[in-house]
């Protein structure tokens, strides 16, 4: 079956949403090779992927996924794709989105091109990335906070990930990754790498039962709110609105896109340490909380981002976002190592 619909690809030809969703049966059961895997995927991204193409590849990704219960909370993640080192941006602001009084079911994996990825993060602090559901759902009630490990919630994806690997370019899967949540979030902050995606994809996430889906592209090409430039942001809430905004709209500074760039793992955990307790530079300060303003408008906390941004840098000046993660970290992981971070 999985040959008929490469060769339809090859063609270029769209498939059905049934198509699709049948195909992703079988590869996410193991019954395909690897090598219909790489043609069925290649053969998307070369003729580029439909609405309900993605519609039919996130449900199926969804439903082979573990599930877990996070009533009332957000999300905040890129597609990435950017290129740019940056210090890990949205989980810095999801700290500082929950410290305010959001909740966020933070979703996410291992960098594959940057500095650090969020598990990268989660795991050099000792959280236990293995966690079943019902722990990774405990640590949500106690904290307002918990991480979602990809690879853990995600078992099927084992069998398209040698294809991945072989394809070697970004497909689909780096789109719907994002997206793919498995507490079924209905409000979330989407970093996109460009702006076709702007509109897209907080389509395709209403027909999964999205309520509040806000994106955003820097016009630097950073995948989040970027201080060093305009954003251009799409809302989707009773209706889609577009809107762009600066780092002055929102009452920031003007930075330099090397302000916020890491060299290495070990500087991206400092950053983000320091971000949270307030002792890193301005421009990675600033840009924490540009984003966590996004997510707390999401969250329906804040009304406008001006207003989530002043928000965000009161949590931040005020001492609450590093006492969230201080105790995040004392109940999670190791504890010594933040204070040492925060000691150096």
């Amino acid at each position: 079956m999985i040959q008929e619909l490469v060769s339809k690809l090859q063609d270029g030809m769209n498939l059905t949403y049934d198509e699709v969703g049948a195909a992703m049966t079988e590869m996410l059961a193991g019954n395909t090779t690897t090598r219909e895997n790489a043609d069925f995927v290649a053969g998307l991204a070369e003729k580029g992927e439909t609405d309900d193409e993605l519609l039919a590849m996130l449900e199926k990704m969804q439903d082979a996924s573990l599930k877990m219960d996070a009533a009332g909370a957000i999300d905040m993640c890129g597609t990435g794709g950017d290129g740019l080192r940056t210090f890990n941006v949205s989980t810095a602001a999801s700290f500082i989105v929950a410290a305010a009084g959001g909740r966020v079911a933070k979703h996410g994996n291992y960098s594959s091109s940057g500095a650090t990825g969020s598990a990268d993060m989660f795991e050099y602090f000792g959280y236990d990335l293995g966690q079943e559901p019902g722990q990774v759902e405990s640590v949500l009630e106690r904290h307002g906070i918990c991480f979602i490990f990809a690879q853990k919630f995600h078992p099927a994806m084992k069998n398209v990930a040698e294809a991945r690997r072989l394809i070697g370019r970004r497909t689909a899967f780096n789109i719907l990754g994002p997206l793919s949540n498995p507490a079924m979030v209905r409000d979330q902050l989407v970093g996109v790498a460009c702006e076709e995606h702007l509109r897209r994809l907080p389509a395709i996430l209403k027909k999964r039962g999205g309520r509040r889906i806000m994106t955003v592209r820097s016009a630097d090409g950073m995948d989040e709110f970027s201080t060093s430039s305009a954003n251009s942001v799409c809302m989707l809430k009773d209706e889609m609105t577009s809107d762009v905004v600066t780092p002055e709209d929102v009452g920031l500074h003007r930075s330099l896109p090397g302000d916020i760039s890491v060299g290495s793992k070990d500087e991206a955990v400092r950053a983000f340490a320091r971000v949270l307790a307030g002792t890193a530079d301005r421009a990675m300060i600033e840009t924490a909380a540009f984003n966590a303003g996004g997510g707390l408008v999401v969250a329906g906390i804040a009304d406008s981002i001006c207003d989530g941004v002043q928000l965000a840098l009161d949590t931040v000046k005020d001492g609450g976002a590093y006492r969230l993660l201080e105790g995040f970290v004392r109940d999670t992981g190791d504890i010594m190592k933040l204070e040492g971070i925060i000691r150096d």
